[in-house]
């Protein structure tokens, strides 16, 4: 199983901005840090707001933050929704393709089990998780939060 680039880079952005705990964040900022593709990053930032994953605040100091804490954005979603097309083969799709082992081929069912494996796995894990601990995180993408004295640190 293979995630396509706009998962990765959703998922990416979902980890930068609960690093950031609450901070506001630009796509450029994210796309800077992560050395990634900042028109790909815009498509995927846009598409996360839809879902109600993220959301933006427009203006001169604007910028993204999730739209709700992190331990309540589950993996196995986040990618149910970023990967609509989970078809490992072309007859998990909706309109199967001509096979002719088809009426008693085990590759399928075996698959399929598979892929249910894999998101039952990732249903296990919320945002949260995927940045524990955050200091390090947020030492290697520089960012910078304000402390309880208003001191802005990386420290987690």
């Amino acid at each position: 199983m293979r995630l396509t680039v706009h998962s990765d880079f959703a998922l990416r952005l979902l980890m930068y901005l609960a690093v950031g705990e609450g901070r506001l964040a630009t796509i450029a900022d994210v796309a800077l840090r992560y050395g990634i593709s900042r028109n790909h990053l815009m498509k995927v930032a846009y598409n996360l707001g839809v879902a109600g994953y993220i959301e933006t605040v427009r203006g001169r100091s604007g910028g993204l933050r999730l739209a709700r804490p992190a331990q309540d954005i589950n993996l196995g979603d986040v990618v149910r929704f970023t990967e609509p097309d989970m078809a490992l083969v072309p007859c998990f799709k909706p309109i199967e393709e001509d096979c002719v082992i088809a009426p008693c081929c085990g590759l399928r069912g075996a698959l399929a089990r598979a892929n249910a494996a894999f998101l039952a796995v990732l249903d296990e894990y919320s945002l949260a998780d995927l940045v524990k601990p955050r200091a390090p995180m947020r030492a290697l993408l520089g960012i910078e939060v304000a402390s309880r004295s208003g001191v802005a640190s990386a420290r987690g």
